[in-house]
């Protein structure tokens, strides 16, 4: 999901956990809810985890100091000092800055530790909600009666805000 690396930013997890999971549900489906819930689960800790040490490295690389030194980084960085265990947790459900939240917490030298916990109840209850929405979902009498038009539905939905978003800040670049 889009927490495995940072370069994944793009991929829509919650989108993805809901739209499994509601396959899931469907009749004949051969996914399992009871193998999907704790491949999420332990895909987005491990994300967590790749990007929290790779923002505790981040100061080793020469490339990163422009990074670092950046204003915005510089206010995510004072914010997440100040709200760190809080942010962890509940970042989890804004899209793009969960992104992050690891990246800025390893290179703001929060105790892994707490990053650990905070991440794990984050991961458990964003997993475990966005699966239980997507099952319940595909539960429907009229989702399972008319399912390939809510599954192209689903994926329209999930992938057409991050490629506008991608095309717009292509335009945005090119222009200027």
């Amino acid at each position: 999901m889009e927490t495995g690396l940072v370069v994944f930013a793009f991929l829509p997890g919650e989108s993805l956990i809901f739209f499994a999971s509601t396959i899931a549900a469907v009749t004949g489906s051969s996914l399992d809810i009871r193998v999907l819930v704790p491949v999420f689960f332990f895909a987005a800790l491990i994300g967590d985890t790749v990007n929290y040490e790779i923002g505790r490295n981040l100061h080793r690389l020469k490339f990163f100091h422009r990074l670092l030194d950046n204003p915005r980084f510089q206010r995510a960085h004072y914010f997440f000092e100040k709200h760190g265990g809080k942010t962890v947790m509940f970042g989890r459900f804004v899209p793009l800055i969960r992104t992050f939240i690891p990246l800025i917490s390893g290179s703001a030298g929060m105790d892994y530790k707490r990053f650990s916990v905070y991440n794990f109840l984050g991961v458990l209850i964003w997993v475990v909600l966005g699966s239980s929405l997507g099952y319940f979902f595909g539960q429907l009498s009229f989702v399972q009666q008319h399912f390939p038009v809510i599954f192209i539905a689903i994926f329209v939905l999930g992938v057409v805000p991050g490629a506008c978003m991608a095309i717009y800040r292509l335009i945005r670049r090119l222009a200027g």
